[in-house]
């Protein structure tokens, strides 16, 4: 599966918001920070603030912040909020994937998206920010755990 660039960038943007605590960010400075066209990031954070995942603060010193702690936005919140579809079925899951019948592996790429969504779900912003995704997964290999 590949995330679109509209979802990296979304995730990416709000973990450099992450990264500078409770203060406001102003879209220029992630743009710049980040290598990402302001533009673009006008319209993901308008997506991200509709969402309820960033708010919005006016005036000198203005910018955006996380709208909830970090460790309650989770990658597939973010990834709702942009409106990334992660569903791998070629029928969005309405079950016509060949002559209005169900492919016979229709049932593999829903499983698929569940584990995705599972996985995203599970991983918070300040997972991310204190890496502790990257230490959780090695730690649970270390143990021979099934990790998904």
């Amino acid at each position: 599966m590949k995330l679109s660039t509209r979802s990296r960038y979304a995730i990416t943007a709000v973990i450099d918001l992450a990264n500078n605590g409770d203060s406001a960010v102003s879209l220029k400075a992630v743009s710049e920070r980040q290598s990402i066209s302001l533009s673009y990031l006008e319209q993901l954070f308008c997506k991200l603030k509709n969402y309820g995942v960033v708010k919005s603060q006016r005036g000198p010193g203005g910018g955006y912040r996380l709208n909830k702690e970090a460790d309650e936005i989770s990658l597939y919140e973010i990834i709702t909020a942009v409106d990334e579809n992660i569903d791998q079925t070629l029928c969005g899951g309405s079950l016509n994937c060949q002559k209005d019948k169900p492919c016979s592996t229709h049932h593999v790429w829903t499983g698929l998206n569940e584990i995705i969504s599972d996985y995203m779900k599970n991983i918070t912003i300040k997972d991310v920010v204190t890496n502790n995704t990257v230490h959780n997964l090695q730690d649970a290999r270390e143990r021979g755990a099934n990790v998904n």
